[in-house]
């Protein structure tokens, strides 16, 4: 999940240590931080399953948001469906987990993040977005062809199960955060992620998920891939034009492939790291041009969504972004 939900007066953020730090620092540590609790999750899971991964990933996202806004109940029916959607797209955005156990987190993390690019072609008409799109395409098949290498065709499926999610996600947030008021809509919409994916970890692992050591981990992985990024990455919308964040979004695939190195030890040829500069490079076209389209100066705080979103977020009447 990856990813930056909230607008930072939406939250009633207040200026504090973080705000002394450049804009660009705290967008950076946001992005590091996600891959490298997805790195410690990966290295979790071969303890207690990917499901486990997500369940305490989310149930302890999930606990702690309800604790901080303590939200108010939908209102409707449209309310609640739309908080029922989105927090189902959370959901699905974690199937990266099990994507994990069987493919490398760099190629892991470009797969995913072509569902945006994909959503950002289906919803423009430029030309130059579908050249972006055919960069992607081009840095996943370099992962492939030039070293001959073969990975797991369920794990490539649920990487691009996830991305598809992420982009229904990207749809959602606006929507929902429209609905309601403060951190109400992120918090209701992990509560019901949690619900859909916190007995499955349950049904596997048992009590083994209260095992003090795996809880210990869990809250780490939970801080690190969710409190901490979405912390850091409001912190910086406060005082970083959206597209500029959304380009230090994009150096995601390549953070990934450092976590990988540096956490798993998952260590890629030079054309794989060139493949995860293509997929960023491609993000951060998208983000760039519409950033350039619409003269944008300034964070669009009236917005719930933050960077991840950029590339479909103009195209469907968006001025912030997400994740």
């Amino acid at each position: 999940m990856h990813k930056h939900l909230l607008d930072a007066d939406d939250c009633g953020a207040k200026p504090g240590a973080m705000t002394k730090l450049p804009a660009p620092v705290l967008m950076l540590g946001s992005v590091l931080s996600l891959q490298f609790g997805q790195a410690i999750g990966k290295q979790l899971s071969g303890t207690v399953g990917a499901p486990g991964v997500v369940a305490l990933r989310l149930g302890l996202a999930a606990a702690l948001l309800l604790l901080l806004y303590r939200p108010s109940l939908p209102r409707s029916r449209t309310d609640a469906g739309v908080i029922l959607g989105f927090g189902t797209a959370i959901a699905g955005m974690n199937l990266i987990y099990p994507a994990l156990t069987l493919l490398p987190l760099g190629l892991a993390s470009a797969l995913q993040l072509l569902g945006p690019i994909t959503l950002a072609l289906l919803t423009s008409r430029r030309l130059r977005d579908a050249g972006c799109a055919v960069l992607a395409g081009g840095g996943v098949w370099l992962f492939y062809a030039p070293q001959g290498a073969r990975f797991p065709l369920d794990g490539v499926l649920l990487a691009l199960a996830s991305g598809v999610c992420m982009a229904a996600y990207l749809l959602l947030s606006k929507r929902a955060g429209a609905r309601s008021t403060g951190g109400d809509s992120l918090a209701l919409a992990l509560a019901w992620a949690a619900v859909l994916t916190v007995p499955l970890g349950v049904m596997e692992q048992g009590t083994h998920l209260l095992a003090p050591q795996v809880l210990l981990t869990g809250i780490v992985v939970a801080a690190l891939s969710a409190v901490l990024p979405y912390s850091l990455e409001l912190a910086a919308l406060r005082r970083l034009p959206t597209g500029t964040a959304g380009v230090l979004a994009s150096l995601e695939p390549a953070s990934a492939g450092l976590a990988g190195v540096l956490v798993l030890d998952e260590h890629l040829a030079v054309t794989q790291w060139a493949a995860l500069a293509c997929v960023g490079t491609a993000s951060a076209g998208t983000v760039v041009r519409r950033e350039k389209k619409h003269g944008e100066t300034a964070p669009d705080t009236g917005s719930p969504i933050n960077v991840r979103a950029a590339p479909e977020a103009t195209a469907t009447g968006m001025a912030g972004k997400e994740r």
